[in-house]
């Protein structure tokens, strides 16, 4: 018996909405402050609930579209967002046995991984090492993990209509 979590298939709109969304939430100035890195986060969920729909072609396309956007070295982010997912895809079934929490606790490294590979590029190409916020970003990016995770399962284990709650 397969055990999942998803009461049903997610539908392509799902997928990209929640993946435009976080490009979005990407895309957003936060003053310095250290931001939860939303891409990553959403690219790693789809890729350990539905590997086979989501994988590491478009973490990297996603990631040369974040590279334009942040005008860093054009395939920092798409090396980091593929090797995220790869990660991802190579641990979703091992994931899946863990709580929510156990779940953000495994994929702390990943997110420290992805942050990593583009700090090290920055720093080989430009010179310029990273701040304080290194640390606390991959941290933020693994505590949203939980509520993201319950919002998105909640949305796929509700039913499609009102008229299916009630029984008509």
């Amino acid at each position: 018996m397969k055990r999942t979590m998803l009461g049903r298939a997610p539908t392509t709109s799902m997928i990209t909405g929640s993946i435009a969304v976080a490009f979005v939430l990407e895309m957003l100035p936060w003053g310095g402050f250290p931001a939860p890195d939303f891409l990553a986060l959403i690219l790693v969920f789809w890729n350990i609930f539905q590997p086979r729909r989501v994988g590491i072609a478009l973490a990297w396309l996603l990631g040369l579209l974040m590279d334009v956007h942040a005008g860093s070295l054009l395939g920092q982010h798409a090396l980091a967002y593929s090797i995220l997912s790869y990660g991802a895809i190579a641990l979703h079934r091992r994931l899946l046995w863990y709580s929510l929490t156990g779940q953000a606790l495994q994929l702390l490294p990943l997110f420290f991984l992805a942050k990593v590979i583009v700090v090290l590029v920055h720093l080989f190409f430009s010179g310029i090492g990273p701040t304080w916020t290194f640390f606390v970003s991959p941290l933020l990016t693994a505590a949203l993990w939980l509520p993201m995770t319950i919002g998105i399962l909640n949305r796929l284990n509700r039913p499609q209509s009102s008229t299916a709650a009630i029984g008509r």
